[in-house]
This record gives structure tokens, C-alpha cells and sequence, in this order.
């Protein structure tokens, strides 16, 4: 009863967090305890996060609060007019520009706790991210949130079959594709591995050794935002271990992440590879699994062009659950008060 009583002094600093898992990739969201976070736009707040709160960041991703495999968000008034929220992602390397577990998570978080109010059978919201406004349908029963889709931002591919040379490995072959974030396509039997929990430190290894030779050799270019130039990981492609799925992913992301999830913003590249090479048409679903057998279905909701780049609008849909309610203390005296991390 007394540890029941306790609060902490009044100098250590409080954070609330509301944790949820999407097809098995945690989410942490985190709901009250940081300080406001500026900006006009959701690049501008992302920069001044990595610029002023990077230490909230690493207390709340790293040990002992997190792990080298945790993901998480920070919740944000939106800045577009007909936006509901924005938020901000982050992991264990730092913030990323868009994530689809995220949104499928944020969704329900967002309906089953009461943040929005949930309307049957479908709720639709609207989400600012750092690469753009993201529209997420939620299907409710009950009160319940039984899946969300989302509509991505527009992605599309910027070079196919680009050969890489990578220590270790040898002459590797990729397609770079954008669905919020850029990554590196492979095949998983081209370099050795399977996409299965068997191969986990190898796909880490070689995912990690990919990306570095791919952000070595080739020019990553946004058409519109220097910050969204960069590689965010490697995405492994294997054949699916169900009945009627189409293919299997494991991304590699961030400083060795290994997602449990398809990967919705992976998933975005792949619809516009596989589009863009006559394999799929509008509306032809195709599903999706991960590491550890969740799945994501994809499709092509609309073509469309964003800058130079042939591009189309795609639809992933999965679920999430609510895992847990935290309040974590950050002690002032504590010399781990930052966290860290053993990747």
C-alpha cells in the first residue's frame, strides 16, 4: 500500500506513455511529459527534437526503459488545416520520416483510449507526419478497433537493379524505392539468407553492411526535402512461409533495427516496384508477412506523379493492440538517466 502511494520527488522528471504493438513491432506512444515542440511544419519539429530533446529520445528507446529493437512516437498538434494529430517517430538511432506500423498503431491507440472519439464502423484520421499528410481509416466494432488502412504518401521507385559492392559479401543487386522512407530492395537467397528468425544476426549484419555501401555509392534524392534524402534501411525479400501470401519482408533499419512487422512504409516501395513493373494493377491486394509471420495486405489505390517520379498511392492495412500504460521517472542523479544501448 505504501508503494502504492509513493510519488517521486518533485525534481525528477515525469513521461506517460500509452505502449501498443502492430503485427508485433512495438510502439510506444508517448502522451504527456515532454516539453512543447515547435515548428510550422513536421520537418521543423523533427529537426528541433534531434536538435534539443534527443536525450528524452535515447531515455525512452534505450535500456533500461527500452531495448536496441524499440519504436515509439511523440504526439503532436497537427499543422495541416484538416489534420487530426501529427506526430513524430523515433527509434533507437533517432527519428524517422514516416512509419506505417506507427499510423496503424497511433489509430488505434488513438480511438480505444477515447483521444478522438471512435465512430462505427469506420473512423477516418487524418495524420501529419514529417513526409506528409497520412489518411488512416479504422474499422470499429464494438468499440473496438479490429484493423486500420491508411492511405501513404505518394511513393514511388528511384532506380532499379542498381549493383553495389559490399565488404564481406560481394557484388550485391537492389531497387531503391520511397514510401515515406527510402530503402534498398533485396533478394534474401541472393547473399546467403532466408527471411527467418534463424538468420537474425545475419540479416542484421548484412542488412546493415547494404545499406552502408548502397549510402556510399548511390545518390538518395527527395524531390523536395533534403531531410528526407537518405537511406533508412534494407529491406530483405523472400518467399512466404503461408498460404496465400505473396512474399515475405524483414527490414533492417536505423543503427540494425530489425522490424517485427512487414513494414507499412516498406511495404509502400515494394507496391511501387512491383506496379511499376506490370506485376500488380490498381486494387490487386497482396499480402505481405514478417520475420515472424504477421502480415500487412497492399495495394494500389491510385497512380499519380510526385516531382519527376512516376508514383502511386498505396493502401496497407493491419492491426494493433494496447499493451500496457506506463509513467516512467527520469532521476536527475541517475548517471543512466539517458539510457544505453548495446547494438
Amino acid at each position: 500500500m505504501n508503494a502504492a502511494r509513493w510519488n517521486p520527488p518533485n525534481d525528477w522528471s515525469r513521461i506517460t506513455t500509452i505502449d501498443a504493438h502492430t503485427e508485433g513491432e512495438p510502439l510506444r506512444v508517448i502522451m504527456s511529459g515532454l516539453p512543447e515542440i515547435p515548428g510550422d511544419t513536421m520537418l521543423a519539429r523533427r529537426r528541433y527534437a534531434i536538435e534539443k530533446l534527443d536525450h528524452l529520445r535515447t531515455a525512452l528507446m534505450w535500456e533500461p526503459r527500452g531495448h536496441a529493437d524499440m519504436y515509439g512516437c511523440i504526439l503532436t498538434p497537427p499543422v495541416s488545416p484538416d489534420a487530426d494529430l501529427g506526430v513524430l517517430f523515433v527509434h533507437n538511432e533517432g527519428y524517422s520520416t514516416m512509419c506505417g506500423h506507427g499510423i496503424i498503431g497511433i489509430a488505434t491507440v488513438a480511438l480505444e483510449t477515447g483521444m478522438l472519439p471512435a465512430n462505427e464502423p469506420e473512423t477516418t484520421i487524418r495524420i501529419d507526419t514529417p513526409a506528409g499528410l497520412v489518411t488512416a481509416h479504422a474499422r470499429v466494432s464494438h468499440e473496438r478497433v479490429t484493423s486500420v488502412y491508411f492511405h501513404n504518401v505518394p511513393s514511388f521507385v528511384l532506380a532499379f537493379d542498381q549493383t553495389v559492392r559490399v565488404a564481406g559479401i560481394g557484388n550485391v543487386r537492389c531497387d531503391i524505392a520511397f514510401g515515406g522512407a527510402f530503402y534498398a530492395y533485396v533478394s534474401a537467397a541472393e547473399v546467403g539468407l532466408t527471411c527467418s528468425s534463424s538468420d537474425f544476426r545475419a540479416l542484421i549484419e548484412k542488412g546493415m553492411a547494404i545499406k552502408r555501401a548502397v549510402m556510399g555509392s548511390l545518390p538518395i534524392r527527395h524531390p523536395f526535402e533534403e531531410d528526407l534524402s537518405f537511406l533508412y534501411g534494407t529491406i530483405f525479400i523472400g518467399p512466404p512461409q503461408t498460404q496465400g501470401s505473396h512474399s515475405r519482408n524483414v527490414c533492417v533499419f536505423a543503427e540494425g533495427e530489425v522490424d517485427r512487422s512487414p513494414t507499412g512504409t516498406g511495404v509502400s516501395g515494394r507496391l511501387a516496384i512491383h506496379h511499376a513493373r506490370g506485376e500488380i494493377g490498381i486494387n490487386d491486394p497482396i499480402i505481405i508477412e514478417s520475420i515472424i509471420g504477421s502480415r500487412f495486405t497492399g495495394s494500389v489505390s491510385a497512380i499519380t506523379t510526385f516531382g519527376p517520379h512516376h508514383a502511386i498511392i498505396p493502401r496497407v492495412e493491419g492491426t494493433a493492440h494496447i499493451t500496457g500504460r506506463h509513467e516512467f521517472f527520469i532521476n536527475p542523479l541517475d548517471e543512466l538517466r539517458t539510457g544505453f544501448s548495446l547494438r
